[in-house]
């Protein structure tokens, strides 16, 4: 049996806003091993165009992105949310390699199992060019 991760479902604003912030949090720190802890190891993601099944692939995932996406920082809003799932929206802002600046906007949906657990995402993601004194975050 996996470990569990409150709040656990059925969620309601409170312990949805909470869930929301931990993801934040999490996400921000920019390390697919404690990232990829708030998934079942069986999780299927689309992000963009990726298609991505289990915790393993995940954190391949969440490598390579920032390798490519220096400088990130994170805000995600709570949407909506019932029973078990949530709709999130997004922005990030990070730079690549040469030095361009972007802000990402995007939304997800997620569903979670009965301890918590991550077992659905899926994400729509845009990215707009922007100049480093255009940033928010």
């Amino acid at each position: 049996m996996e470990n569990q991760r409150p709040p656990l479902p059925p969620f309601t604003l409170e312990t949805a806003l909470q869930k929301v912030q931990l993801a934040e949090d999490a996400w921000n720190t920019k390390n697919p091993e404690i990232v990829s802890l708030a998934y079942t190891a069986d999780t299927e993601w689309r992000n963009r165009t990726a298609f991505i099944h289990g915790r393993e692939e995940v954190k391949a995932f969440l490598k390579q992105k920032w390798e490519k996406e220096l400088d990130y920082k994170l805000k995600k809003e709570l949407w909506g949310f019932r029973e078990n799932r949530m709709a999130v929206a997004f922005q990030y802002e990070w730079h690549d390699h040469t030095g361009q600046w972007y802000r990402s906007y995007g939304n997800e949906l997620w569903e979670f199992d009965e301890n918590g657990l991550m077992r659905k995402r899926f994400a729509s993601i845009n990215d707009l060019a922007i100049k480093e004194a255009e940033r928010r975050i």
